[in-house]
């Protein structure tokens, strides 16, 4: 297979996907995946084999380049759902991908705001404008439930309940829905942003998170606005709008939740995740709880 049919089979692929109902995002993230693979091989002279060999190389050759641990376990798993659907599909004889694990990588710490900076972050979304009122509430929303980026950008105008406090996430990873809780808050952050809403040239229209100038908004337009307010706000270099997430999460266990109810809201399905997500700030919140226990009073 040269990496012309590679692409040309993608495109099947992806439609398959899309037929699955698998958000754009998954296919974005897929697409982007098998693509590198292909620049990979054709930069390196090599066939764009789906062997583990191959693939291996391709992996090395991430790593070598400094790719973050995140982009370099999705493009290997890009791949090799590529050569799972091949298979199935009887483009290729056997799926020589089977087994392959991901690889094994130093797992990024990602920074959580502490309560200073996610103040300065809300106090640079302040104003009397749509923008304005989008963003805290984006600000809020998504540091309160936990939701990821591409979650709260699906949402509709029906997914928001006011009175009851919650929004439904209509399709989570995994294609799994929830419905997630909010506070007063946000609540009112959100109805502000509702009524300036109003005026907006799609406020027919159903999705939830509009743009200025009259466009629509997706994960694009989310990541420029939140990056925006962060610089304005101060916070340190590399601010990404997960962080809010993994924020979200630490503030959870801080203020005595549970670990059941984290798992719930952010829709994970194994506790692994809350170590992953909780690691930043895991050592202070341990001091913390030492300190209430005080267990050195004898």
């Amino acid at each position: 297979m040269d990496s012309t049919t590679l692409l040309a089979l993608l495109d099947s692929w992806l439609l398959h996907l899309a037929a699955e109902r698998k958000s754009p995002r998954t296919l974005k993230v897929y697409g982007d995946g098998v693509r590198a693979f292909g620049r990979w091989a054709d930069a390196n002279d090599r066939a764009p084999l789906l062997d583990r060999p191959t693939v291996n190389a391709f992996v090395a050759g991430l790593v070598d380049a400094g790719a973050e641990s995140a982009t370099v376990k999705s493009r290997q798993a890009a791949v090799r759902r590529f050569s799972r659907w091949l298979a199935e599909e009887d483009e290729i004889d056997v799926d020589q991908l089977v087994g392959l694990k991901p690889p094994k990588l130093d797992v990024k710490v990602v920074p959580e705001l502490s309560e200073d900076e996610l103040r300065a972050l809300l106090k640079a979304c302040q104003g009397k404008s749509l923008r304005d009122r989008r963003d805290e509430a984006l600000v809020r929303l998504m540091t309160e439930t936990t939701a990821r980026a591409g979650e709260v950008v699906d949402m509709q105008v029906g997914d928001v309940d006011l009175k009851e406090g919650t929004a439904v996430v209509r399709r989570g990873k995994g294609g799994k829905g929830r419905r997630v809780p909010f506070g007063p808050q946000t609540g009112r952050a959100l109805d502000r942003y509702l009524r300036a809403r109003r005026s907006h040239r799609l406020a027919d229209t159903p999705a939830l998170w509009l743009g200025e100038s009259g466009r629509g908004f997706g994960y694009d337009g989310l990541y420029r606005a939140l990056t925006g307010r962060a610089q304005a706000a101060g916070l340190p270099d590399g601010f990404s709008p997960h962080w809010l997430r993994h924020t979200g999460a630490g503030r959870w266990l801080a203020a005595g939740g549970s670990e059941q109810g984290l798992m719930a809201v952010a829709g994970w399905s194994s506790r692994e995740m809350i170590d992953r997500y909780t690691r930043a700030t895991s050592e202070r919140r341990a001091a913390e709880e030492a300190r209430r226990l005080g267990l050195g009073d004898l």
